[in-house]
């Protein structure tokens, strides 16, 4: 189970949004634990444990910021182990670290995911992919990257260089091409609505990890209606500092669990009734791959406009998936979603068609773990002239993937060359079907066409998400 799994098991069995930060800070600790005989050292520990007891089974998360456990020298992470022994084993650790160094990132990963056993870190965006990339090598964690801070330093930073387009969004921007939303997270400091609502609106697939909200007396139904997702889900809460050092922690947890769920209900509610789009379009529905074509949209595969086709037709869009190769996380996304399909057929090999397709078969050869063979596109006048290159023996079943099915022309000249060999081709699978007709033509010719995705519901799911207008959207079902 990955980090995301984990973390919305317990969300939905406590019924619960709340994490608690478990922050060995001395000046925050009870008085009557203060006030103890006890070392300043067994005085924390014991005050962490207690806090974790009486919360267990009210919170989602807990969180724990290395900087504090750090400041206590080597007895401090000696402490910070401690408690994360202490958290029960189903309740994610996310290690609030904001790590940023480049050069620390591959053995710091190492060291917090597989030494330390935690479940997710706060990591800050400035060194870009690169630095965010050794976190990504462990696909069952989970990455909260800072995208806005509360600090009135930073808005300088943050702001820039306009309002209307300021730096936080273009951080969101670039961070949603770095991994799933099943994977990497944000970090939001605010009290300031418009931005929360500006990074709703911006990244409506993500979890937000909230903090400084409690901060100037401010609304938490307010902050909570502007960044639940349609679901009334989709962030993760902090429970105030002040409330840990009260002698009725549990009791006013509880209570605060409940205030939040009761404006959750409310909030799920009014959204319920109100319609968002058109009467046929519900964001309460969402496509099964709807993080899948938004993530591919923001990172320009999927275009909508008047744009000249290879054919000479203009279509009111146009597709180029050539980018997902160099974004591997998207690129893993992309490949479970076809071998969702192929798990459900039988087949000894895997075909590309050259040459768009040919990573896709290479990475399904590996996840399905079925060798790959491939049909030539041109025969080669010298060497062995071989018309499909890769071994394999005649009368094995092949599964012919492409990436896009327009014409049908290359699926059916790759798929005779397989047939001429002596292979046996029934199924084909390819990413977007553009929906003229081509399946039922292959159906024709013997083939079982199957595609991950058709234009009409990429054009919708990207209508229900905002990324495209009514004159878009309109464009393509006109034309």
């Amino acid at each position: 189970m990955n980090f995301f799994e984990k973390l919305n098991q317990v969300i939905n069995t406590k019924e619960t949004l709340l994490i608690v930060g478990l922050d060995p800070n001395p000046e925050m600790m009870p008085k009557f634990l203060a006030d103890s005989q006890q070392s300043l050292m067994e005085n924390l520990e014991t005050w962490l444990t207690l806090i974790i007891e009486e919360t267990k089974d009210l919170v989602c998360a807990y969180k724990p910021t290395l900087g504090f456990y750090e400041a206590l020298g080597s007895k401090g992470l000696e402490l910070l182990l401690n408690i994360i022994t202490a958290i029960p084993d189903e309740i994610p650790i996310i290690l609030d670290a904001k790590h940023g160094d480049l050069n620390t990132s591959t053995i710091f990963a190492k060291t917090l995911f597989e030494k330390w056993k935690v479940d997710a870190v706060t990591v800050t965006p400035y060194a870009g992919q690169d630095h965010i990339a050794p976190f990504l090598l462990y696909p069952d964690h989970g990455i909260f990257v800072l995208c806005h801070t509360s600090n009135p330093g930073a808005v300088s930073l943050q702001e820039y260089p306009t309002e209307d387009a300021p730096f936080y969004l273009q951080v969101i921007k670039e961070a949603k091409t770095w991994a799933t939303p099943e994977q990497l997270f944000l970090e939001v400091g605010t009290t300031n609505l418009e931005v929360i609502k500006k990074i709703r609106s911006f990244a409506p697939e993500r979890l937000l990890l909230m903090r400084s909200i409690w901060s100037q007396g401010n609304e938490i139904k307010e902050i909570l209606k502007v960044a639940l997702n349609s679901s009334g889900e989709g962030v993760l809460i902090p429970i105030p500092q002040d409330l840990l050092q009260s002698k009725n922690l549990r009791e006013e947890v509880k209570n605060l669990k409940e205030s939040i769920n009761q404006y959750r209900n409310n909030i799920t509610q009014s959204l319920q009734n109100c319609d968002l789009w058109s009467p046929n379009v519900c964001l309460l529905s969402p496509h099964p791959y709807q993080d899948l074509i938004l993530q591919l949209y923001d990172i320009g595969c999927l275009l909508f406009g008047e744009y000249v086709q290879a054919s000479g037709a203009t279509f009111s869009y146009y597709i180029d998936l050539r980018k997902i190769i160099s974004k591997p996380q998207l690129f893993h996304q992309v490949l479970t979603a076809y071998a969702d399909i192929l798990k459900s057929l039988k087949f000894e090999r895997i075909a590309g068609i050259p040459y768009g397709s040919l990573p896709t078969a290479t990475g399904l050869s590996l996840m399905l773990h079925h060798p790959m063979i491939y049909p030539r596109k041109e025969v080669k006048a010298h060497g062995t002239r071989r018309l499909i290159e890769g071994d394999f023996n005649v009368g094995e079943k092949v599964v012919v993937v492409d990436d896009i099915l327009i014409t049908g022309k290359s699926v059916k000249e790759g798929s005779e060359k397989l047939l001429s060999s002596g292979l046996i081709v029934e199924d084909i699978v390819v990413f977007i079907d553009h929906e003229q007709g081509v399946k039922d033509t292959l159906k024709d010719k013997g083939y079982n066409a199957y595609s991950v995705l058709t234009i009409s519901e990429i054009t919708e799911t990207l209508y229900k998400a905002g990324r495209i207008n009514e004159q878009q959207y309109q464009s393509f079902f006109n034309h």
